[in-house]
């Protein structure tokens, strides 16, 4: 048998009769990875994922104990300043006029409360170095019930202390606290203070006429026949008028009693002196519902003789306000249960 001759006329090698194979491919070499992106990508997302998990859980414990140092600092400075509630800040073993505001409303949740300022009165007249204690007052008045207490703490720490007590009207002082002045030894004025507003009143208002106007009914039950007679909504009956007016009377006449004894024989009465009216400084001087002009240095320098002043009043900081809300805030929830029932007010 004759070897196969190819047309170049050589003889055929084994290998030009094996088959031709081509060549890897690029994706041949790189392997299985390579279907599925660049090489090693699972390890990668799942060091991505880990790493990102970590930095979750790191965050989040950082704010943890962000949150926790904060409360920490809040109820750190909150038991700050209640131990260091206001009060003198200078020296006062030495001789000094001793200072208590009564600014805005008298009320029990105001800074001219009974609370605040009796506490300020006491600290001012126990003070060995206060040569006398100056009430500054600034007030359109409040409550009859606070401006009470105050006034008959001030006639007792006189009594016990011995200490002169004076009343500085700045721009206003009518009603309770006009109540509160009346305890002083002497009341100073400027002319054109306002003074006065001796009496009490209850206000409200009255729609019985406008819900019959508009097909409105009240549906209000009550235990006890007078149970509601201040509400706004139901007619008043002519009984009900007579008792709460008896009721303003005899507060009223307290006022006329404490102002008189305070007064004494310095009260110029006349009809108007005790019908609500308020005078200027310069008519309170010549009714006697005041003693002279002056401000708080002159009383300080000119009467007292003890220019320096301390300020004994007391004031709700920012920390015991925030405490209180914080207070008002945790009860909430409790008395919105409780507007459902049924109260006793």
């Amino acid at each position: 048998m004759t070897d196969q001759v190819e047309p170049s006329g050589e003889p055929a090698s084994p290998q030009s009769q094996t088959p031709a194979v081509a060549p890897p491919s690029a994706s041949a070499k790189a392997g299985p990875e390579v279907a599925n992106g660049a090489p090693g990508w699972e390890r990668a997302a799942l060091e991505k994922l880990a790493f990102a998990s970590l930095h979750e859980q790191t965050l989040a414990r950082r704010w943890r104990t962000f949150v926790r140092l904060a409360w920490l600092s809040f109820f750190v400075f909150v038991a700050w300043a209640a131990l260091s509630r206001s009060g003198p800040v200078s020296d006062v073993s030495a001789p000094h006029t001793a200072v208590v505001e009564i600014k805005g409303e008298i009320a029990s949740d105001t800074e001219a409360s009974a609370e605040l300022l009796v506490a300020a009165l006491r600290g001012a007249f126990e003070d060995d170095g206060a040569r006398a204690v100056v009430i500054v007052i600034n007030s359109p008045g409040g409550s009859p019930v606070q401006a009470g207490v105050i006034n008959d703490e001030i006639r007792r720490l006189k009594a016990k202390h011995g200490k002169p007590v004076y009343a500085v009207v700045e721009e206003t002082c009518a009603s309770a606290a006009y109540y509160i002045a009346v305890a002083a030894d002497k009341i100073f004025v400027d002319k054109a203070s306002i003074v006065g507003s001796i009496g009490v009143l209850m206000d409200g208002f009255g729609f019985t006429g406008l819900m019959d106007k508009l097909g409105v009914e009240r549906r209000l039950m009550t235990a006890g026949e007078n149970k509601g007679f201040l509400d706004p909504f139901s007619p008043q009956t002519e009984r009900q008028r007579v008792f709460a007016q008896s009721m303003l009377n005899q507060i009223h006449k307290q006022f006329i009693d404490v102002v008189k004894a305070g007064r004494g024989e310095r009260l110029k009465e006349t009809p108007e002196t005790f019908s609500g009216l308020f005078w200027s400084g310069q008519q309170a001087v010549e009714l006697g519902l005041a003693d002279q002009f002056g401000s708080l240095d002159y009383v300080a320098r000119e009467v007292v003789k003890a220019e320096d002043l301390v300020d004994y009043t007391r004031r709700d900081n920012v920390a015991e306000r925030l405490v209180k809300r914080f207070g008002a805030a945790l009860g909430e929830g409790s008395v919105r249960a409780l507007r459902s029932s049924v109260s006793i007010r």
